[in-house]
């Protein structure tokens, strides 16, 4: 309710959605509240022409290894610089975490923009490879691409025959993880080849993605924690905590609505509440579920609380939208402190 906003919430400046049109994939859908309004029988864009593909935008992440993030920056980032004005894409790497091992590259652009430029990161890797990569053929790589569970079965179709198309047209290798990845809802398919063969697979696969990108709707991303994730202690957000261990937290008398209370940093309630609060009325009228937020913080954490009321279709939806606006504010974050220190 915007009853529940502070005047600095109400005048909060919503950031430039990181895409501008509305068929955004894997798991990168448009922050609640900024896209335009659409009927409930909207049809998914048609793209009968490579073309149309081609300036079709989307967002593609990759788990990296600290090391390939190393290289694919490259000194005083000139890599990724390079990468950025060859291709007009916006990329950045994550913030390396302690005691983890993976970052996340994230690649926003035309689907054009983001195969050449996973093409230029696979060259990269092939022309300067971490011990890693020892393993691999020669002139070749692995690029590990995170893909919403919702949408796997678009990239492996029926009996595996799209997966197999892909990787006998662009001459690589694809394997698909079975599992999501902790504390989210998406996997990894890996990819294997030369870097002009992932060129053309990331194309492949991206047009599948641009074409199924309303069952992106509600991924959770994935990002790298140590095994502590969701602990308060330590400096930097690392995605809503859900309490599900005291059982005041959830009530269903036979049956009936359930209540759920998640804790939010204090400095994340902005990027959820959007301009004048239209990304809490989006996600609550899209998921269906009453959200109510606490108007001071609940304890010394400086956190503040959110109920959600609702079904439990209802608040799972209004869960991992959540998550998902949380998610892309963190990204957003990090992508312009990179830009600064470069």
């Amino acid at each position: 309710m915007i009853d529940d906003m502070t005047d600095a919430e109400q005048q909060y400046e919503s950031s430039k959605p990181l895409f501008e049109k509305s068929y955004p994939s894997n798991g990168a859908a448009e922050p609640a509240g900024e896209s335009e309004p659409q009927a409930a029988d909207t049809q998914q864009p048609q793209f009968p022409t490579d073309e149309a593909f081609a300036s079709a935008q989307l967002t593609l992440r990759a788990l990296v290894s600290s090391k390939e993030a190393g290289v694919i920056i490259g000194k005083q980032g000139k890599n990724v610089a390079d990468l950025r004005e060859a291709t007009g894409v916006k990329a950045g790497v994550s913030k390396p975490v302690p005691g983890v091992h993976d970052r996340v590259l994230s690649v926003t652009g035309t689907l054009e923009g983001v195969a050449k430029a996973y093409s230029m990161a696979a060259q990269t890797l092939i022309d300067s490879p971490p011990p890693s990569a020892s393993s691999l053929s020669s002139g070749t790589t692995s690029i590990r691409l995170l893909i919403s569970h919702n949408q796997m079965g678009t990239i492996i179709g029926r009996q595996g025959l799209k997966i197999k198309s892909i990787q006998d047209e662009c001459s690589v290798r694809m394997v698909a993880s079975k599992e999501m990845l902790p504390n989210s809802t998406e996997r990894i398919v890996e990819v294997q080849g030369a870097a002009e063969s992932i060129r053309l697979a990331v194309w492949e696969i991206g047009k599948c993605l641009v074409e199924d990108w309303q069952r992106a709707t509600g991924t959770i991303l994935y990002n790298p924690q140590p095994k502590e994730f969701g602990s308060s202690g330590g400096g930097g957000y690392s995605g809503p905590r859900v309490r599900t261990g005291n059982p005041a937290d959830f009530e269903s008398p036979d049956g009936a609505d359930q209540t759920q209370n998640i804790a939010i940093p204090a400095d994340m309630v902005g990027c959820i509440i959007g301009r004048g609060g239209a990304k809490i009325q989006e996600i609550r009228r899209v998921s269906g579920a009453r959200i109510s937020i606490a108007k001071q913080p609940h304890d010394e954490s400086g956190e503040r609380m959110f109920t959600i009321r609702g079904t439990a279709d209802e608040n799972e939806r209004a869960l991992f939208m959540l998550y998902e606006q949380l998610e892309h504010e963190k990204v957003r974050r990090q992508m312009e402190d990179q830009e600064q220190d470069e």
